[in-house]
């Protein structure tokens, strides 16, 4: 029994003495840049011609193969070596004649021009717009009593407010669609007065207070039909709302 404790003691000094010894020869990680290569290889204009170099970064010396197999050195710094990355005229003009190819003989000249991928994606978006007003419901009354009071207050300030919030109060118990619809119309009036001819719906909030219904849309108003899910075109909405018997501000 002994025997085997001895042994048990030993295998325990040795595990401890390998894990002491890996903990001193591990390294921590280092953040620091690799260090640079040896070489770097690039294509470069040799004594006989275009050639494939070997450029040492510690020396700068340059070994260039040239096209018939051969291999020339030279030093970066020598002017051998910097003849080799010098770029001529000629070169530049070679280019420029590149840049100025015309390809416009590839493509047949009556052949219709096909939309961009952005260009579908802004025609699929354009055709889900609709317009701010809810779709009337068939057969439904609407009491005026119903619609209590509107008002329409630009959200920003300065040369031209864009940004209007529209706060209408109505009765409780009044169906979100109808009013929305009353909101939007007290917007298609005050546009009408100001020469909006377009609102873009951004957001609309509701809350009940007093016993009344109290919702508070913004819209950002332009000259032109923006894209947008809800758009306001101010003439057609308040057409509209006359036909409905709903209000506007």
């Amino acid at each position: 029994m002994a025997g085997v404790l001895r042994q048990l003691s030993r295998a325990a000094v040795l595990g401890a003495g390998l894990t002491v010894a890996a903990c001193q020869t591990a390294e921590p990680p280092s953040d620091r840049p690799r260090a640079k290569p040896d070489q770097v290889t690039a294509r470069v204009a040799g004594t006989k011609g275009l050639g494939q170099a070997r450029i040492s970064t510690r020396s700068g010396e340059i070994l260039i193969l040239e096209e018939d197999g051969s291999v020339t050195t030279m030093d970066l710094d020598s002017p051998g070596g910097r003849d080799a990355f010098r770029v001529t005229e000629a070169d530049l003009a070679a280019l420029n004649a590149n840049l100025d190819l015309d390809f416009g003989g590839i493509v047949a000249a009556n052949r219709p021009r096909r939309p961009s991928a952005q260009e579908q994606a802004l025609a699929a978006f354009a055709a889900r717009s609709q317009p701010a007003l809810p779709k009337a419901v068939a057969g439904q009354e609407i009491d005026p009593e119903t619609f209590i009071a509107a008002k329409v207050e630009p959200l920003n300030r300065g040369s031209r407010a864009d940004i209007v919030e529209v706060t209408a109060n109505l009765r409780r118990g009044v169906d979100a669609d109808l009013a929305f619809s009353y909101a939007t119309c007290a917007l298609a009036g005050w546009a009408k007065d100001n020469g909006s001819p377009y609102g873009r719906h951004i957001r609309t909030l509701s809350a009940e207070r007093n016993g009344k219904l109290l919702i508070g849309s913004a819209f950002l108003l332009s000259d032109s039909r923006p894209m947008g899910l809800r758009v306001m075109e101010t003439d057609e909405t308040l057409r509209e709302c006359r036909a409905r018997g709903i209000p506007a501000a």
